[in-house]
């Protein structure tokens, strides 16, 4: 298997591929929180007269909160200033911290853990800047993440899909090259972000979109849970 990522890799202009930091989307690759994010948006949308669905919830994912809502409201024919977008996300995020605090997947803690014994470093990138969220992620994982190695909303102009949120994750994880890092996403805008940004990409598919979402966008390797991932991390490095 190791022999075959190599080759994957060469013909695919990663031959210089030299990993130095993972950087992890955060909702549904992290924590098993896309359902709860589903109800969120639905609910809180509906108070505004917007209509999204879970699979709008699951296709968006990824991008900036106030990103989401003005593109679903333009489908509609509806326009929403950034002022009333942030309202809006304001709700939803409310509605959402309602909620029971989602699980992290298995396979997270392991993962970190083979990562940092590499010497390579932990980094999230997150379409979410809401900081309940961002104090979470370092209370579960301090051990390996520091607030420094966290890019969130707010750090960028334009989310995912865009590359700006992966360039800037690379910025923050040592002003390091595409070719020292590696992408794990679970959304065709992250993947497509991840990609264009010319990282290597991992897609792990932990919601019910079907593979080819992910693929479509240029995922170089797709796993159905995080475990796949950890028990084959051996062939990446």
């Amino acid at each position: 298997m190791k022999n075959e990522i190599k080759q994957y890799l060469k013909e695919h202009g990663f031959g210089h591929f030299c990993p130095k930091a993972v950087l992890f989307d955060m909702d549904g690759v992290l924590y098993d929180s896309m359902p709860h994010h589903a109800i969120a948006w639905q609910e809180s949308m509906k108070r505004f007269g917007i209509d999204m669905t879970e699979a709008d919830a699951y296709a968006t994912e990824g991008a900036r909160g106030i990103d989401t809502i003005r593109q679903i409201a333009t489908r509609q024919g509806k326009e929403v200033s950034l002022e009333e977008a942030q309202r809006m996300y304001d709700e939803k995020s409310r509605i959402f911290h309602e909620m029971p605090d989602a699980p992290i997947f298995d396979g997270v803690f392991d993962m970190m853990e083979k990562i940092k014994r590499a010497g390579m470093t932990v980094n999230v990138v997150t379409g979410s800047g809401q900081r309940p969220l961002i104090r979470r992620l370092l209370n579960d994982f301090g051990r390996y993440l520091d607030e420094n190695h966290i890019t969130t909303a707010y750090d960028v102009k334009r989310g995912k899909p865009y590359p700006d949120p992966y360039l800037m994750g690379l910025q923050k994880a040592g002003n390091l090259k595409p070719f020292e890092g590696i992408v794990v996403e679970n959304a065709p805008l992250g993947v497509r972000s991840g990609v264009s940004a010319g990282i290597f990409t991992v897609a792990i598919n932990s919601g019910p979109l079907p593979d080819k979402a992910l693929l479509d966008e240029g995922a170089d390797v797709l796993y159905d849970k995080m475990t796949q991932f950890r028990n084959e991390w051996d062939n990446f490095i």
